[in-house]
């Protein structure tokens, strides 16, 4: 079962970065920025990571989001930072 659910993850994957592929050069090629959302939804962003942008999906504590938009491909990452700040924060 597990081999089953790491090829339809790999597939789905597969299918979303082909997805904002194709949306991105259905664009005239001047109009082409590789970033974006899939369905309005799913964020994508297809320029070559840089640091900063790594940086800020994986370490954020004062955005309010856990879930940030990758740096580079398909989809979300967790924001740690985020998650930090909300652990060591007294209760209310």
């Amino acid at each position: 079962m597990r081999k089953g659910n790491a090829v339809l993850a790999i597939l789905i994957g597969g299918g979303l970065i082909g997805a904002a592929v194709a949306q991105e050069l259905r664009k005239p090629a001047g109009e082409r920025e590789w970033v974006g959302k899939l369905g309005g939804v799913v964020p994508y962003d297809l320029r070559p990571p840089t640091l900063e942008r790594v940086i800020a999906e994986w370490w954020s504590p004062e955005d309010p989001r856990i879930l940030m938009p990758h740096s580079f491909g398909v989809g979300w990452g967790v924001n740690v930072g985020r998650l930090v700040r909300l652990a060591s924060s007294p209760p209310a």
